[in-house]
């Protein structure tokens, strides 16, 4: 009642209202209720509930009676302990009321009480009729709950708590940017700034220093505080009751009351919609970059196991299992070279970018970026469906499953991703073997990220283990009953799809033997419109061939144009002849019907010619030209197809079949409009060949009809 008026009432009643402060009035801004109870008025059990409701306990005694100074040990803070856990006792404050009735301090008899339980975060004496210390009662009130001391500091041993000294121990490793061990004049401002807002004037970091050098000897090194000297100062701190400066740093690294990372710290809102994915942006690899370099200490471009334990220190737990070393490229040693860093938490923001975001918390991504959460990290693609309208995609990241049976050669065709050879891969254990391998292609001139996906053996693939941006089909060329399980898989799930295929034969430098399907693979791929198989293996003596992961990564970025690759070829034969007949019809429906005659005379020059266009000879003609044409284009296209499967296969020992890289549109618009001849992929050579035939078959058309014409004209004048 006398922080409320103000002023000391006469007649106190033996329980007061409910008051409630508001934040604008309180130094930390947060609203306070104040529940008062009387023992006279009020039951244990409603002293329960109100307990349970609390968050600070202000246990008042009279500092002129010593019954009521006994009863604090005697009944209350028993009476509250046995109502709370042991590991979230509330915290309570001491107040010595009546201060202004004796001439002697309490603090004598109360200091015992205060060591004997950790839970009183202090004592404080006031006189409520003088109106002494009643608002720093209730300031102390409100900091015992937001600055607790119980989970930093243990007054008995008189030394910090294991989980404040850890969380701690990982604010200054995140701060110390170099590496070096010391937090030098730079790190340290920083560290002011990014907590409190406002840097250190050099005399003050000279201060600071010097209060450290003046305790311990080893907390200043090379004029930069050490880990030793820094948990020495936040040691001080809250002996000389500054709790608030330990736990503002604290909290801006994200840690609750509890010295636990917060979720929303460690996991930020990050909306995904469907069929898009998350990749790492600019700004991310660039902090990872630093990042390693960091920690790369003798400056190999890798990272040794030691290495990699220290940037690690700053996690709970160990993130990377020893799998990681066969996901990503290492050095002939083992370890992650920086490339196989980048790739590695490329491939973690792909999969899992919850885990990302962690990991990234973890190090610090958000403090040391200045940025609001680690969500900035993260640059979430557009709809896979708006890539395929707009025939381009900004993604850096492309998935591909392989598929085949067990021993067929996936786990090989995984590891040639990563430059290692047969020699190589037969040294891996078995409980580090991985289902993925990630790593750069250059495609174009452009850097992007494969991910490959080793998919286990099964009779019918889940719907996860088909999405991806292209497949690769493997089969063991050395064992006649591999390639079934991958014609099947693609009948099954991908003939009708629009996810671009690739089929590999493995091991091609083993014994190639027939496989026991309907059809060969190369016979496969043909029917299917699908390019040849790919010869592989990685049986070599340096680096396996790439050439199969760029053409893996091609098809995923463009995958419309082998869906449309496809279809000419599906299409290309049957259409180029029967477009052929179309062009034929209506140049002759065009050019009768500029000569259409009005009359059924038979003697003038209009119908003459109409009578010559129908004529036995005239159509006799155009079917042997007709012929002509067809069969000098069939010739043409067995050419093209013995050419493409050259190129395709690096030899011409193989089958030679046609094969139609020509997709040929043709939009008529019957009499009333042009001819608009529309062909893709056509060579110049075969354009020229053709249109010599179609010209040729016109101008003997025109040519007949002009002699008639003067022959007709020649008769008249006779």
């Amino acid at each position: 009642m006398s922080l409320v008026s103000e002023e000391f009432p006469e007649e106190v009643p033996p329980r007061a209202e409910e008051i409630t402060i508001p934040a604008d009035v309180t130094p930390e801004r947060v609203p306070t209720h104040i529940v008062d109870y009387s023992e006279a008025e009020q039951s244990d059990e409603q002293l329960h509930q109100e307990i349970s409701q609390a968050n600070v306990i202000c246990i008042v005694y009279a500092v002129n009676n010593k019954h009521s100074i006994d009863k604090v040990t005697s009944r209350w803070i028993p009476l509250i302990n046995e109502r709370t856990d042991k590991d979230s006792r509330l915290p309570l404050i001491l107040v010595g009321n009546k201060s202004d009735l004796v001439e002697y301090s309490s603090m004598e008899t109360i200091l015992p009480i205060m060591n004997q339980y950790t839970e009183i975060e202090t004592c404080v004496e006031c006189s409520a009729k003088n109106l002494k210390n009643i608002s720093e009662l209730f300031y102390y009130a409100q900091k015992a709950v937001l600055h607790p001391t119980g989970p930093l500091y243990c007054p008995e041993e008189k030394e910090m708590k294991p989980a404040c000294v850890k969380a701690l121990t990982r604010i200054f490793k995140i701060s110390d940017q170099d590496n070096d061990g010391t937090l030098n004049d730079a790190e340290l401002n920083f560290f002011q700034r990014i907590c409190f807002n406002t840097p250190l004037a050099p005399q003050a970091l000279e201060d600071v220093k010097n209060v450290v050098r003046k305790h311990i000897s080893d907390g200043v090194a090379d004029s930069g505080l050490t880990l030793k000297g820094f948990l020495f100062l936040h040691t001080l701190f809250i002996q000389r009751g500054r709790h608030e400066t330990t736990w503002t740093v604290l909290r801006r690294f994200g840690y609750d009351d509890d010295l636990d990372l917060t979720p929303e710290y460690l996991f930020p809102l990050l909306k995904i919609p469907p069929d898009c994915t998350t990749e790492l942006n600019h700004h991310a690899y660039l902090f990872l970059q630093s990042t390693f370099d960091k920690h790369d200490l003798d400056r190999d471009c890798a990272l040794s196991p030691d290495e990699l334990k220290d940037l690690f220190k700053v996690f709970p737990y160990i993130p990377w299992g020893p799998d990681v070393n066969n996901t990503v490229c290492t050095n002939e040693r083992g370890w992650i070279t920086y490339q196989g860093f980048l790739s590695q938490w490329t491939l973690t923001t792909y999969l899992d970018v919850q885990r990302c975001l962690e990991y990234l918390g973890y190090l610090g991504y958000s403090i040391l970026t200045e940025q609001e959460s680690q969500a900035s990290a993260i640059t979430v693609t557009r709809d896979k469906k708006i890539d395929l309208q707009k025939k381009q995609t900004q993604r850096n990241v492309f998935r591909c499953n392989v598929i085949g049976v067990k021993n067929c050669g996936k786990s090989g065709v995984l590891q040639a991703l990563l430059g290692r050879n047969l020699t190589r891969q037969k040294k891996i254990r078995d409980d580090h073997k991985s289902y993925y391998a990630i790593n750069t292609v250059y495609v174009y001139g452009q850097e992007k990220y494969l991910l490959l996906h080793d998919i286990s053996e099964s009779e019918f693939l889940t719907e996860a283990e088909i999405l991806c941006d292209v497949v690769c089909l493997v089969y063991d060329v050395s064992n006649p009953k591999s390639f079934e399980y991958c014609a099947r898989i693609f009948k099954q799930h991908f003939m009708d799809s629009r996810i671009p295929c690739l089929i590999v034969a493995a091991k091609s430098d083993l014994h190639e033997v027939k496989q026991e399907y309907s059809i060969s693979p190369t016979d496969f791929c043909r029917k299917h419109k699908m390019p040849p198989p790919q010869a592989f293996t990685c049986n070599t003596t340096d680096a396996p061939s790439k050439d199969i992961f760029v053409k893996l990564t091609t098809m995923a970025m463009y995958p419309e144009d082998h869906y449309r690759d496809r279809l000419s070829r599906d299409t290309g034969n049957t259409d180029r002849i029967e477009n052929l007949r179309k062009i034929w019809v209506f140049l002759k429906t065009a050019f009768h019907a500029r000569l259409r005659c009005m009359c059924t005379c038979n003697r003038c020059t209009f119908c003459i010619c109409q009578n010559f266009l129908n004529s036995d000879l005239l159509q006799s003609v155009k079917n042997k030209i007709f012929t002509a044409v067809l069969n000098r284009l069939r010739a043409r296209v067995a050419e093209w197809g013995a050419v493409l499967l050259a190129d395709d296969e690096g030899s011409v020992t193989h089958q030679v079949h046609a094969v139609s890289s020509v997709e040929d549109s043709i939009f008529m618009e019957s009499s009333h409009g042009p001819l608009f001849l529309e062909a893709r992929h056509v060579t110049q050579a075969d354009l020229k060949s053709s249109t010599f035939w179609l010209r040729a078959s016109f101008g003997a058309t025109v040519f007949a009809v002009l002699g008639f014409a003067m022959y007709k004209a020649l008769l008249k004048q006779r």
